[in-house]
C-alpha cells in the first residue's frame, strides 16, 4: 500500500514537473498567435508563415530567459526519483 501511495505521489509530482517546464512556452506561443491571428482577421492577410516566425522567436526568447530554471526543475527532480529509487532498493 505504501508503495502505490508512492508511485502516486511521484506521479502527480511528475505532471506538476512537466507543467511547471511546458507551461512558459505554450503560454507565450498561445499570446503571440492569438495576437497575430487577430491582426491576420483585421487585415485580412492569411498567410501561414506570419504565425511560424513569431511563435519560433518567442519560443526561443522564452527558452533563453527561463530555460535554464526548467533544466533546474527537470534536474531535480530527476535527482528526487534516483533518491527514492535508491532507498526503494536498500
Amino acid at each position: 500500500m505504501e508503495d502505490s501511495l508512492s508511485l502516486l505521489a511521484l506521479a502527480d509530482r511528475m505532471l506538476w514537473v512537466t507543467a511547471l517546464v511546458a507551461a512558459p512556452v505554450l503560454l507565450a506561443s498561445l499570446a503571440i498567435g492569438l495576437v497575430v491571428g487577430i491582426i491576420q482577421a483585421a487585415t485580412s492577410v492569411n498567410e501561414q508563415t506570419l504565425t511560424f516566425v513569431p511563435k519560433l522567436a518567442i519560443t526561443a526568447v522564452v527558452l533563453v530567459f527561463f530555460g535554464a530554471s526548467m533544466m533546474a526543475l527537470v534536474g531535480d527532480f530527476t535527482q528526487e526519483i534516483f533518491d527514492q529509487i535508491a532507498q526503494v532498493s536498500r
